[in-house]
C-alpha cells in the first residue's frame, strides 16, 4: 500500500488472467520434462502415465455413450490435477522487481507498481505472459481477461490507456476469487436488491422478527465484504445507491 502514496504519484495495474479451460491443455510431455529437473524417473513416469490414454464416457441413467480415449489434460475434479497444473506453470515468475504474478490453481493475476508513469515492466511481464501461454499450450481467454486501475492520486489529469492483448482490450471489471472488482458498486447493489425483495415477502407474512435476521447473512455480507477496501474510494453517486440498503 505504501507504493500508492499519492503524494508519489504511483498506481498499480492488476490484470486477472482467464484461461479456457486451463486443466484441460496440460501436455503429459511437457510436464514430465519440466518435473524430471526435480523428481524421480520412476514417480515422472507414473504421472505420465496417469495422464495419458485416459478412458472416458458419458452415462445418463441407464445409457452409457462410447469411450474415447484423452491424453492431454488433467482429469476434472481430481485432487491432484490443480497440484499438476501449479507444477505445470511454475516458470511462470516475475522478471522485475516492480511486477508480482500470483497465482491460485488457474487464477492468475500480474501485479504492476507503476512509478514516474513507467509501465515498461508490466507491459513487459505480460508480454511474457503471452509467450509463456504459446509455449505452454495455454489458452489465454482474451475477451475475460481484466485489468483494474489503482490509482490513489486525487489529480484527475493522468489517463490510463486499456491494455490491448493480441489486438483486443481488456475489461474493467472482474472477479478473484471472491470480491468483486469494478469502477462502481452496481454489481454489489444490483445482487442486494434481488435478494431484499425476497425478505420484504418474508415481513407481509407477519413471520417472527427472528427471520429478519436473514438480512445479516444474506444481504448485509454482500454489501460489506472488502467495504474497507473500496467503500473510502468510491464516488458520492455510488455511496448514496448504497445507503438505502438497511435492514428493515
Amino acid at each position: 500500500m505504501s507504493h500508492l502514496d499519492y503524494r508519489k504519484g504511483n498506481y498499480t495495474k492488476m490484470l486477472f488472467v482467464d484461461y479456457s479451460s486451463a486443466f484441460n491443455t496440460i501436455i503429459p510431455f511437457t510436464l514430465t520434462s519440466k518435473l524430471e529437473g526435480g523428481l524421480s524417473l520412476l514417480l515422472c513416469q507414473w504421472i505420465s502415465n496417469f495422464l495419458k490414454d485416459r478412458p472416458q464416457a458419458v452415462q445418463v441413467g441407464k445409457h452409457t455413450s462410447s469411450t474415447l480415449t484423452l491424453s492431454p489434460g488433467a482429469p476434472q475434479g481430481c485432487v491432484l490435477s490443480p497440484l499438476l497444473y501449479s507444477l505445470y506453470t511454475y516458470d511462470c515468475v516475475a522478471t522485475s522487481n516492480s511486477t508480482t504474478i500470483i497465482k491460485f490453481a488457474d487464477d492468475t493475476v500480474v501485479v504492476g507498481l507503476i512509478s514516474n508513469n513507467d509501465e515498461t515492466a508490466y507491459l513487459q511481464e505480460v508480454k511474457n505472459l503471452e509467450r509463456q501461454c504459446q509455449e505452454n499450450n495455454l489458452l489465454l481467454n482474451v475477451s475475460e481477461t481484466k485489468e483494474l486501475i489503482v490509482d490513489f492520486s486525487k489529480k484527475q489529469e493522468r489517463s490510463h490507456q486499456p491494455l490491448n492483448i493480441n489486438g483486443t482490450p481488456s475489461g474493467e471489471s472482474g472477479q478473484f476469487p471472491g470480491p468483486w472488482c469494478s469502477h462502481h458498486t452496481n454489481t454489489l447493489v444490483r445482487k442486494a436488491w434481488q435478494r431484499l425483495y425476497h425478505l420484504r415477502h418474508l415481513m407481509d407474512f407477519k413471520l417472527p422478527s427472528q427471520v429478519l435476521k436473514t438480512y445479516t447473512c444474506t444481504i448485509e455480507s454482500v454489501l460489506t465484504g472488502s467495504i474497507t477496501s473500496w467503500f473510502g474510494n468510491s464516488t458520492m453517486q455510488d455511496r448514496q445507491t448504497y445507503h438505502p440498503h438497511r435492514a428493515p
